[in-house]
């Protein structure tokens, strides 16, 4: 009967040790649980930065795009008074002929 006694009380024993290190292990797996749910949450947040910054990026590219400035009105407008300063002439040569 000893053996028996030692056997039960050796059994008993490996399975507390079994349920406590079940539990740790729980513990662990929550906290690790708890830790990737916050880097998904900060990814999200990340991606959602990115979108917006994209966003903005073509936004400005955009805007670049269709601004105008003061020195491109200044070309622009020397460029069509040569235009028309060639024009004037050519009606000039024609009617000369």
């Amino acid at each position: 009967m000893a053996l028996d006694e030692k056997t039960v009380k050796l059994f008993t024993t490996r399975v507390r040790q079994m349920m406590l290190h079940y539990q740790e292990l729980k513990k662990q797996n929550e906290a690790q649980a708890e830790e990737l749910r916050q880097w998904q949450k900060k990814v999200e947040t990340l991606e959602q930065q990115l979108q917006q910054a994209q966003n903005d990026y073509n936004s400005l590219k955009m805007a670049k795009m269709i601004e105008i400035t003061d020195d491109d009105m200044a070309k622009a407008k020397v460029r069509l008074t040569k235009l028309i300063r060639d024009v004037n002439r050519c009606i000039t040569m024609l009617s000369e002929n």
